[in-house]
């Protein structure tokens, strides 16, 4: 399609964003099965169901300019799944515990969250201009639900470095404290054999 007036651009990137949704939807159940934390799956599932609800408004949007829904390759939205994908993957071969691959799974989602955030509202921008304030509304309670979306992996990510560092903590204290007993049984074994030369030197000196 030739990209001539604001309305065909808006077309096009809304079937742009149209098979982004698509795509999210098909990602979304590996990434809460992947996940470890239990708020972090729940968050995921809800926002499944949100993306199926904002594919229907899309829908309804496409309505609204007399237009059919139709997807456009979103060549964007495939490039930050597959590098979320390599990622996770790295780090399921890396991970030494549960919040590195919860970690990581929020990184890769919330990467998602900007990308849609920055689309609607730029689709919703372009709506405004066009006069069209219904549609201008449906944009922006997307837009919305994409931010809230991303304050609440903010939350649950702030929770799992939490426990990450604790974590890093204790091992820390348990390498110490496994250190302090060996140095307390060297100690003790050096003691023992200094007791037991005594007694030897002690014999000599009473024959001498």
């Amino acid at each position: 399609m030739k990209l001539d007036t604001l309305d065909t651009l808006m077309t096009e990137e809304l079937r742009d964003v149209y098979d982004a949704e698509k795509q999210i939807t098909k990602a979304l159940p590996k990434l809460a099965k992947a996940a470890h934390s239990p708020e972090l799956k729940e968050a995921l599932q809800e926002h499944l169901d949100v993306t199926k609800g904002q594919i229907a408004r899309l829908e309804e949007i496409f309505g609204l300019l007399d237009e059919k829904p139709k997807s456009r390759p979103c060549a964007g939205m495939k490039g930050l799944l597959e590098e979320g994908s390599e990622i996770l993957e790295e780090t399921d071969k890396r991970a030494s515990d549960e919040n590195l691959m919860d970690a990581a799974i929020i990184a890769a989602t919330q990467r998602v969250e900007h990308y849609e955030i920055s689309a609607y509202g730029t689709l919703r921008t372009h709506a405004e201009r066009l006069g069209n304030d219904r549609v201008a509304q449906l944009l922006e309670q997307t837009k919305e639900e994409e931010a809230e979306a991303d304050r609440k992996l903010s939350e649950i990510s702030k929770q799992i470095l939490r426990n990450a560092h604790n974590g890093f903590e204790e091992e820390e204290d348990e390498e110490i404290e496994e250190e302090e007993e060996s140095d307390r049984r060297m100690t003790a074994g050096n003691g023992r054999k200094r007791s037991g030369k005594q007694p030897a030197s002690s014999g000599r000196s009473r024959r001498h």
